[in-house]
């Protein structure tokens, strides 16, 4: 399948922005602690406010405005993850900076990648949707083990109806990373009668194998479990009636990954 034409004023590697300086603190939606979900092994997630997105499957709508979060100092954040440290190690974890859109914030990202990485000698890793890439300075990827990269759909017509943007500036991403190396597990969202034809399923995996850095896919089944945020929000969530994917839609798509030699979950 056809790579989306990129615009005109694209080249194949957008100019990476100036680089922002580290940034002592940001604007912070809420910290976890996962297992198996945002990167190897049991991992601190900070999840930072903003997001330039408006998927249609949103789980975490209300990390979408910068205003709805609390600034918080990057020792705050740093220092809850430090009252973790020896669990995740024996865990074989990490920390991930999410979101939101984390690249919305890359000094503050940066910030907390660099120190997570230096100060606590963790494992990090970087959850984002690629569209913002151009903003992620060489020394925060740098600071990035490992980048788990959304890429929502590989119909240009189809990426624009889920998120309101443009598949480019995610696909422009993805080079730059297998450029410099950088280890990468792709996240493609199977949602039935929209991202599951089979076209379009090829069309990412295709495009995830001709990378060379990404180690594994995760296919991750729409499910409804943000429908309350969205009501919380005065949002009409409109997937309501959409059904979740069957266990044989689920490992169709898996296996279109597969054929293409990529590890998949």
């Amino acid at each position: 399948m056809a790579e989306p034409a990129l615009p005109a004023s694209t080249s194949r590697h957008t100019a990476v922005a100036a680089a922002p300086l580290r940034q002592a603190g940001g604007i912070l939606h809420s910290w976890d602690l996962s297992t198996g979900v945002d990167g190897p092994g049991t991992r601190f997630v900070a999840f930072l406010d903003g997001c330039p997105l408006r998927c249609l499957y949103c789980h975490n709508p209300d990390t979408w405005h910068m205003r709805d979060g609390r600034r918080t100092p990057a020792d705050e954040v740093v220092g809850e993850a430090a009252k973790y440290v020896e669990f995740i190690h024996a865990a074989g974890g990490g920390a991930t900076i999410s979101g939101g859109e984390p690249l919305l914030q890359p000094g503050f990202a940066g910030e907390l990648l660099h120190r997570f990485r230096h100060e606590l000698g963790l494992h990090t890793a970087l959850d984002t949707s690629g569209f913002l890439g151009a903003r992620a300075s060489d020394e925060l990827l740098a600071d990035t083990d490992l980048v788990l990269l959304d890429i929502k759909s590989w119909d240009r017509a189809l990426y624009r109806h889920l998120t309101r943007q443009d598949p480019a500036p995610t696909l422009d991403f993805a080079r730059r990373l297998a450029d410099l190396g950088k280890e990468v597990w792709v996240r493609f969202v199977l949602v039935p009668g929209l991202t599951d034809a089979v076209g379009n399923v090829e069309g990412v995996a295709a495009f995830a194998a001709s990378l060379g850095n990404v180690t594994r896919v995760d296919v991750l089944p729409f499910h409804k479990l943000g429908t309350a945020k969205w009501r919380a929000l005065g949002q009409e969530f409109t997937l309501a009636d959409t059904p979740v994917p069957t266990h044989e839609q689920t490992a169709a798509a898996r296996a279109v990954f597969a054929t293409h030699g990529l590890h998949v979950v």
